[in-house]
């Protein structure tokens, strides 16, 4: 398409990656890579951005279908791992991609969003049927496991993008990390998607499963907590946007 070679576009993407710091460690060390190189083969082949994307939301939804539809066994985890960790690398390189065509658009930013949202809520309750159709486990208070898990995982990612959101628009600090510390990266390295989708390697042995799954659960609830306070004292902090007078005649 463009004349250039595979690793001069690789090379390209390396210097425009964004900001490393607060990325867990799993996203910054490897998922930005495999990204990188999806995004370069994908530019040398004339895909877009949202192309891209939609290659993600595939490879994802498949893994999620076989945790739904098929009986836990080591083949399937294997295969559901893969499938999950690559639509999770497309969904960095589609951004990347972007980057290197000039930027990215208001529908790539919509449909990835979007995207993430159905992953994340269709995951948990693959995990959850599966648990349920298969009698994985003689208490059924184990179902109670993917049930919060989607819980917590939809309150984050709608508290993420909500904060972002009310941050532009009252006029607070858009980011605020200190520093780049890999220390944090491998603090946080337990709310990264990628690890929960490493963590389904254990699938074939449902208690090995439940126990690293159910441990990746309770690190993505204390984070939620103490990014709910963060966030209420940063939102108390700031003051109300000015009103727009209503003109004549509207109500209220």
């Amino acid at each position: 398409m463009s004349g250039r070679s595979f690793g001069a576009v690789v090379a390209q993407l390396a210097q425009a990656q964004k900001p490393s710091a607060g990325t867990p460690a799993y996203s910054r060390f490897l998922n930005r890579r495999l990204g990188r190189y999806l995004a370069a083969g994908a530019f040398l082949l004339g895909r877009t951005p949202n192309q891209v994307s939609l290659a993600s939301g595939f490879c994802s939804l498949v893994g999620i279908g076989l945790i739904a539809l098929t009986e836990p066994s080591v083949p399937l985890a294997i295969g559901v791992t893969l499938l999950l960790v690559l639509g999770y690398a497309l969904d960095s390189a589609d951004g990347q991609l972007a980057r290197l065509r000039g930027g990215g658009s208001p529908l790539g930013e919509w449909l990835d969003h979007m995207i993430d949202c159905v992953k994340i809520c269709l995951l948990h309750s693959a995990v959850l049927i599966s648990f349920f159709r298969f009698d994985a486990f003689s208490n059924d208070v184990v179902l109670l496991v993917p049930l919060a898990y989607l819980c917590v995982s939809a309150v984050m990612f709608f508290g993420l993008i909500l904060i972002d959101q009310l941050r532009r628009r009252h006029g607070g600090v858009t980011a605020n990390v200190r520093g780049d510390s890999i220390v944090k990266s491998l603090l946080i390295a337990p709310t990264d998607y990628g690890i929960l989708c490493l963590v389904f390697l254990a699938f074939g042995w449902p208690t090995a499963f439940v126990l690293l799954y159910g441990l990746l659960l309770a690190a993505n609830l204390l984070f939620l907590l103490a990014a709910i306070a963060k966030w209420y004292r940063e939102m108390a902090a700031l003051r109300p946007a000015a009103q727009v007078p209503s003109s004549p005649g509207t109500a209220g």
